[in-house]
């Protein structure tokens, strides 16, 4: 693939989920200093199921299709109609579950809220196709126009809704509309419609590939978001909306960051599946770069936590501070597996991917039963410990396939995070300065960024003069 090409679709993909992502955390800022922390519990909880179900949407076909090097319109429109059919049997059964969930948490008010929000479900059948036609045609172009018009219109409509008054409803109309808004604009600029064609035989090829990757997609979905039902249903709503708050900022980043990396690199891999070394040097180019963007970031957010937290949020979200700074510690080595495990995919080993899967749940679901009744706290401590073992274990199966073991990948993102720790450190000392918390922040970000990039330019850096000299090329077009 093209390297112009790569570097092109990578910034647009880049501007669009920092475009989307900007919008959504302005709206969740302007909504949790509107609403109260129990009405973002409620919908956290809701949100759980509907995650889940999503994960059924894509049945792993849409990186099959993406991995597939000869897909046609044939392999599109079988799984189309396929995953539609899905996701209309995933919609009766979220209809019919929902008293019984209502039920479990003591709460009829869920009921209604569960099968309004579930309708994401079908939208997303219609979508989840044309995102794989657009990744794998590399068109992310139309991503960032869907994305933003779809987010920007349910931003408008949740503070408006939140501002008359319907509380835990405004929350579910923004992200029932924002789904519907990003799919009619993806569906009228992305020319694809499906043909009336279907083969059971495609299918189950795709299939073959693909189950391995719902399978996995499913363990890591259901692993993730089991905390929030086991605080939603031990705990207070209070408390899961303070440790989802927590998570939101630096998983807003990660997610912009990551999820632009991975969508242009996993295509571009998978065209190199048959070149060893040149999928290794995409994988390490990936996680050096990653890191770098990620760790002043990370750790800027991490010591700045508190007058962030009481500047947008107000003193009353306050509690999601300790939740915030492990997350940030967390997410800081996403870019380690994330990258190894897109190079297992590119190489078509979704064999080995599930086995992964599998060995890190186990390993997960052990330290969460360990520290579930001890407190929320302990469950989120519980996250740094998993997260390192589920590092070393995706990182393993490269060391044999790609010849680039965890210790060198430790060593490549070395440089970023010592820079950024002693960014990290200056800006917390500023804290302590006696002027109003916007000043403060203003000061450490200013400062934290001029030490990072100064030091990066100082020491040449190879990760910062590989970014500079990719924007660079991108403004000259």
């Amino acid at each position: 693939m093209d390297n112009k090409n790569v570097v092109n679709n990578f910034i647009w993909r880049f501007a669009e989920r920092c475009g989307a992502q900007a919008v959504t955390l302005i709206v969740s800022i302007v909504l949790a200093r509107i609403l109260t922390p129990g009405d973002f519990g409620t919908v956290s909880l809701v949100m759980v199921f509907t995650t889940i179900m999503q994960v059924f949407v894509d049945s792993g076909l849409g990186t099959a299709l993406i991995q597939k090097k000869d897909a046609d319109d044939l392999d599109f429109s079988s799984v189309f109609y396929f995953n539609f059919a899905v996701c209309l049997i995933l919609y009766a059964v979220m209809f019919m579950a929902a008293p019984l969930i209502a039920g479990f948490y003591n709460d009829t008010s869920l009921i209604l809220i569960i099968r309004v929000i579930s309708l994401t479900i079908i939208i997303s059948g219609v979508k989840g196709i044309q995102q794989s036609y657009v990744s794998r045609n590399m068109l992310f172009k139309r991503f960032f126009f869907a994305t933003l018009g779809g987010t920007i219109f349910s931003a408008f409509l949740g503070i408006g809704m939140a501002y008359a008054g319907c509380g835990v409803w405004s929350i579910v109309a923004q992200q029932l509309s924002n789904t519907a808004i990003d799919t009619l604009i993806l569906w009228v600029t992305v020319k694809w419609r499906p043909k009336k064609l279907f083969s059971w035989k495609r299918l189950k090829g795709l299939l073959s590939y693909g189950w391995k990757l719902l399978i996995s997609s499913l363990l890591d979905t259901v692993y993730n978001n089991l905390r929030n039902l086991i605080i939603g249903k031990i705990y207070t709503s209070a408390d899961l909306a303070f440790y989802n708050q927590g998570d939101k900022f630096p998983k807003v980043i990660v997610t912009n960051i990551n999820a632009s990396i991975d969508s242009v690199l996993l295509p571009s891999m998978a065209g190199e599946q048959d070149h060893r070394d040149r999928v290794k040097s995409m994988t390490r180019r990936a996680i050096k770069t990653s890191t770098y963007i990620m760790a002043p970031l990370m750790m800027g957010l991490m010591f700045c936590a508190e007058p962030v937290v009481k500047l947008l949020l107000t003193d009353k979200w306050l509690p999601c501070v300790p939740y915030l700074r492990i997350f940030c510690f967390t997410y800081m080595f996403w870019p380690i597996h994330t990258a190894n495990l897109n190079a297992i995919k590119a190489m078509g080993r979704s064999d080995l991917f599930l086995k992964l899967e599998i060995v890190k749940k186990i390993m997960g679901l052990t330290l969460l039963l360990l520290t579930m009744r001890i407190s929320v706290m302990a469950m989120a401590y519980s996250l740094i410990v998993s997260g390192i073992c589920s590092q070393v274990i995706n990182s393993w199966p490269n060391w044999k396939l790609l010849n680039y073991n965890y210790f060198e990948q430790l060593r490549d993102i070395l440089p970023s995070i010592i820079i950024a720790l002693i960014m990290g450190i200056i800006v917390y000392f500023v804290g302590f300065l006696r002027l109003p918390t916007i000043v403060i922040l203003l000061i450490q970000v200013l400062t934290g960024a001029a030490i990072y990039i100064g030091v990066s330019a100082l020491l040449h850096l190879e990760e910062f003069e590989y970014l500079f000299e990719m924007v660079k090329s991108f403004l000259k077009r």
